[in-house]
């Protein structure tokens, strides 16, 4: 007769583990001793026999010489080996800590009712990516943790039961920074994320330039995430941007230790400057941050640093707003451009070797990495200096700049695409060229991959496409990508009970090889039962069929942007300067904007960019209402057909009304994105028109797009009242980047 895993985990009457365990080993016990009845949990020392009703958890290598194991395997790879025997004997043991609560949790939610004839004699189940590391957490570290409702704990819950590896814990402790400016300015609001490191300790070079109870409090929320993590077996580590600028009073003491202008000055008021990092005392004062730092959180494993924006920038560097500058000890007689990039990119290496050099004295296997976007003009400099613990984080290492070098997936002749998302289809090989170049030097490459809640559809959450998220890991794990960057981390699970995108992530991790088909299925039943799974299913494709056919207007308004420009709260009529001002005030006063902006009055710009262009909108406008609306208009009547079905028979899905509410806070996103397209097509229509047919046409076409809005924001009020969190909301007063609790108001 077939055994089950489930029937031999309940044979199981003690879980062992070695008094010297981690502490995610005693998570883990825990874990097993809630889900089986009667089982007890012991210390004791881990002898390699197979004794009946013990089962034995351990870390290979630290805790236990598993021959099976190390024999198969080289050290650098990540694994689980996993035994179980129908009297309940049996061992998990895993290469990495980070492995272990996301494997028990796979265990329970989907291997119970599997043949134990799998794993009688031991299985070792390699991973398919080697580090899942979060690149800018929103909710744990970055403007989210202000969301309503966060549980911290939970949260980090989810991302080890998710398969996340590594994680951000330097978030501040305060709804903003410290960073002040001249009145009605927003730049302090840059200073909100990506904290640099003087937010949270001091070094003997700017004792007392930061009050101590705001760096305590800020330090206190790091150590916190930090034990949170470690309870988990994650790995902790940092996200900064540096150097960032200091304030003033540093200057009017060192004068001589001014470094660049970091600051934008079409978004500044006032001129912002850092430290010169060439100087000796500026690389001691960095050195001397990091270590205090980990000396309290030993395990920190890994700062990325990101620079040249938001207030932080290396000097001479040529993507600084003002051009190259910096102080007077890296450049001191005119150079061409050539030769500034050189003493540049050296300048910024130091740098990164400085914090590698002060993390590896207290933990040897700190690593350091950097984005190479804003390296543009040093590039060859920066790459040819990485290795030897220095990784380069990216979108693609073949690309320079901002620009990626890769199409939409339907609309070839476009590359407005968000990095490492579902449109950032395909992989060139000379991509893999880079990754074994890089790896020959001991760096690695971290790739971009996003599945929600940052990079794309922000603010909502949770919005579903699991198959699109499956085609990108695919795509990645079979070009010999080992190290992903999420970026934005996942959806707190009291947000978002049913993340479809990252239960694929934490499947393909396990095994690579899953029939996608199958893996939908299997979630969709689950959540939704026998009766309704075939319509989750069947939603969730539409969906993916409508999020394909979406051109993206511009990859800034499918970000940070859709909220930095209130773009839901904001009237989209043909001249924004014909309203009032005090009827202007509502949504300008929390717009992440200055008086100047061209933005304030033309959605095509911002500062001094141009977003995108009105012939360009023309085509969306079409592709939109030609490709989106029917998949996707099917897919919510789909939904709402089943959970009229669910309520006559008094049957409760709440994935159904979930799913349901999200998709048409999407079909609202998807609607302002299509009528940001047409005010920009409409606007720069009516004014070049070349007659009056011409512009009765353009006008008629901004009359239809003003009636969409209305209705569309009408559309989303009605989804506030649904009891499905569908999108970021913070509760602790409206920030430029984050809508408050009051939004539902300002739609009127």
């Amino acid at each position: 007769m077939i055994m089950t895993i489930q029937e031999a985990l309940n044979n199981i009457d003690t879980i062992r583990y070695s008094p010297h365990s981690l502490p995610v080993i005693v998570t883990v016990a825990s874990e097993f001793a809630a889900k089986i009845s009667g089982v007890k949990t012991e210390k004791a020392s881990l002898i390699m026999n197979d004794e009946p009703g013990v089962f034995c958890i351990a870390l290979a290598g630290q805790e236990l010489k598993l021959a099976e194991v190390e024999d198969a395997l080289s050290a650098h790879d990540r694994y689980i080996y996993f035994k179980v025997r129908g009297d309940g004997s049996g061992w998990l043991v895993s290469s990495h800590a980070y492995s272990l609560f996301s494997f028990v949790r796979y265990l329970f939610d989907d291997l119970l009712y599997h043949n134990i004839e799998e794993y009688s004699e031991g299985k070792i189940i390699k991973a398919a990516f080697f580090w899942q590391r979060i690149a800018y957490d929103y909710f744990l570290t970055q403007e989210g943790r202000i969301q309503r409702n966060l549980d911290r704990e939970t949260y980090v819950r989810e991302l080890a039961r998710l398969g996340f590896t590594h994680i951000e814990v330097n978030g501040l402790a305060f709804p903003k920074a410290l960073e002040n400016g001249p009145k009605g300015e927003i730049y302090p609001m840059f200073y909100t994320y990506c904290p640099a490191l003087d937010q949270f300790v001091h070094s003997d070079l700017n004792n007392g330039l930061y009050p101590a109870d705001y760096l305590d409090a800020n330090f206190n929320y790091l150590k916190d995430n930090a034990n949170l993590v470690r309870k988990y077996g994650l790995v902790p580590g940092l996200l900064c941007f540096e150097p960032r600028s200091v304030p003033d009073e540093f200057f009017d003491k060192y004068p001589m230790l001014r470094g660049a202008r970091v600051d934008h000055p079409f978004r500044s008021f006032k001129p912002r400057y850092n430290m010169t990092i060439t100087h000796p005392k500026v690389k001691e004062h960095y050195a001397e941050m990091l270590q205090k730092i980990m000396k309290e959180v030993p395990e920190l494993g890994f700062i990325s640093i990101w620079s040249n924006d938001s207030g932080a920038g290396f000097e001479h560097t040529k993507s600084l707003y003002v051009g190259r500058n910096g102080g007077a000890y890296l450049i001191r007689e005119w150079k061409d451009d050539s030769e500034i990039a050189k003493v540049a990119g050296e300048n910024a290496l130091r740098f990164f070797r400085t914090l590698l050099d002060a993390g590896r004295g207290i933990n040897p296997d700190f690593r350091v990495m950097t984005r190479m976007e804003s390296f543009y003009g040093e590039h060859e400099i920066i790459w040819q200096g990485l290795g030897n613990g220095i990784d380069a984080e990216t979108a693609s290492l073949i690309g320079r700049g901002w620009e990626i070098p890769y199409t939409h997936p339907k609309y070839p002749d476009s590359n407005a695409i968000n990095a490492g998302t579902v449109y950032h289809q395909g992989f060139d090989d000379a991509e893999s060229i880079k990754i074994k170049d890089l790896a020959e030097r001991n760096g690695t490459a971290h790739y971009y991959f996003s599945a929600g809640p940052h990079i794309m559809f922000e603010p909502l959450l949770g919005v579903p496409y699991p198959t699109l998220t499956y085609n990108r890991l695919r795509s990645l794990h079979e070009h010999g990508v080992d190290y992903l960057a999420h970026s934005g981390g996942t959806c707190p699970p009291e947000l978002v009970p049913y993340n479809v995108n990252h239960e694929i992530v934490l499947r393909f991790q396990y095994d690579p090889e899953l029939d996608i088909e199958e893996a939908v299925t299997y979630i969709a039943n689950k959540w939704a039962g026998n009766r309704f799974y075939s319509s989750l299913r069947d939603a969730w494709k539409l969906a993916e069929d409508a999020i394909l056919a979406f051109p993206n207007i511009t990859p800034l308004y499918s970000t940070h942007g859709f909220t930095w420009y209130r773009l839901w709260v904001r009237p989209f009529v043909p001249n924004i300067e014909a309203i009032p001002q005090e009827q202007r005030d509502y949504y300008e006063n929390w717009m992440c904007t200055t008086p100047h902006n061209p933005n304030n009055i033309d959605l095509s710009r911002d500062v001094l960019f141009q977003l995108t262009t009105p012939g360009k909108n023309k085509i969306d406008v079409e592709r939109i209402d030609q490709n989106v609306w029917k998949p996707l208009n099917r897919a919510i009547s789909i939904l709402s057909d089943a959970w009229e079905a669910a309520v006559q028979k008094l049957d409760e899905h709440d994935v159904i009304w979930d799913q349901l509410v999200r998709m048409k806070a999407l079909r609202c996103w998807l609607m302002t994105q299509r009528n940001v397209a047409a005010w920009i097509a409409g606007v720069y229509g009516y004014m070049n028109a070349g007659d009056d047919n011409e512009k009765a046409n353009w006008r008629e076409s901004l009359t239809d797009m003003m009636h969409k809005e209305i209705q569309n924001a009408k559309e989303l009020q009605s989804l506030f009242d649904s009891g499905v969190e569908f999108m970021a909301i913070t509760d602790q007063g409206e920030t430029q980047l984050v809508h408050g609790d009051n939004i539902k108001e300002l739609l009127n």
